[in-house]
């Protein structure tokens, strides 16, 4: 269904040029940015009380815009076993080594790798967690050098902050050794659920449905879900809403004791999140990254409030097992987490 190869090869060629670095200067940023993911380790430890664990350690990649892209065709080949079975399976669907195949999975794998190259523009880091035993963690130094130039702030300081948002996300997954089945189970519960002639038949409308804004729906996702997928959307939904505020709360909470400027970046990180022109804004919408915005907002409330009440001990029962996970609506309601957990 979908050439990955190929999609990464479009990817890579169509990916915006990286910021002009010396070569001096792009050594000394991986370098620091590689110091930054491991000195983040004992800071995460010591704000969460989680422990990462003695299983094998993920490694650090410091990668390029096409670099990431590679990495994320990996990880979506992977992810989409399902759905691509399920498609394969249907009436008509072209056989395996056919002219139609080929060309179709060629046609598909070029739009993948056109949105990866949108994509790759905008992610700082990113924690894969389904790459071998462990996850990988992805800092994407092109990203991270035009952001601070842009931001005007300190690039040390910027650095360590978006590595302790990552290095969080690795504890959260080797601390909670269920939690990567869970979340690979609802992800593949999810594409596996896909109908096809659904996807085809109604992809057209619904585009132009957002765009004209005429639908309250934040993404084509859930535009193009049913009763029963929305309500696996709403379980993935609670569960990434959950680990970006975390991961969010941390980043700013161990902040201060560590990064002087602290507040000035998540002050003009927060302002430039906002002062996005319009084209931009609908294709964010389009690709729901409207939603993943909300996500960091709402979990890092949700996550804040709990600890206000029953403290950082009391909130990390949420890692005690998939039940004590809070549902999308708990997300928005904190006391209703609260009561159901901690009675």
């Amino acid at each position: 269904m979908v050439d990955w190869e190929f999609a990464a090869t479009v990817g890579a060629r169509t990916a915006p040029a990286p910021p002009q670095v010396a070569a001096h200067e792009a050594e000394a940023t991986v370098r620091e940015l590689r110091e930054g993911a491991r000195r983040s380790t004992d800071l995460v430890r010591d704000f969460t009380g989680l422990e990462a664990g003695g299983g094998p350690e993920a490694p650090v990649l410091v990668v390029d815009r096409p670099g990431w892209i590679r990495a994320n065709t990996e990880s979506f080949a992977s992810l989409m076993d399902p759905l691509v079975e399920k498609l394969t399976q249907k009436r008509g669907a072209p056989r395996p080594g056919s002219v139609t195949h080929a060309v179709g999975s060629r046609v598909t794998g070029a739009e993948v790798g056109g949105l990866l190259s949108f994509l790759s523009s905008k992610v700082l880091g990113q924690f894969d967690p389904f790459h071998g035993e462990a996850g990988r963690l992805l800092l994407v130094a092109p990203n991270l050098v035009h952001l601070e130039r842009e931001l005007e702030v300190d690039p040390t300081d910027f650095r360590l902050w978006v590595c302790l948002h990552e290095e969080t996300h690795r504890v959260q997954f080797t601390a909670v050794p269920w939690m990567r089945e869970h979340l690979r189970g609802l992800v593949g519960e999810a594409s596996g659920s896909v109908d096809p002639q659904i996807v085809l038949g109604d992809l057209v409308k619904r585009v132009a449905q957002v765009a004209r804004g005429e639908a309250k729906d934040n993404s084509l996702v859930e535009l193009l879900s049913s009763p029963e997928q929305r309500e696996l959307l709403d379980r993935v939904t609670g569960v990434m809403s959950l680990l970006e505020g975390h991961a969010d709360v941390v980043m700013d909470g161990v902040g201060p004791s560590v990064i002087p400027s602290v507040r000035q970046i998540r002050r003009k990180f927060t302002t430039r999140r906002a002062g996005l022109g319009t084209v931009d804004r609908m294709v964010r919408r389009l690709l729901g990254l409207d939603a993943k915005m909300a996500q960091y907002r709402d979990g890092a409330v949700f996550v804040r409030e709990v600890v206000d009440t029953v403290g950082m001990e009391g909130f990390n029962a949420v890692w005690s097992g998939p039940e004590a996970l809070p549902s999308r609506a708990e997300i928005h309601d904190p006391a209703t987490w609260v009561a159901r957990v901690h009675g």
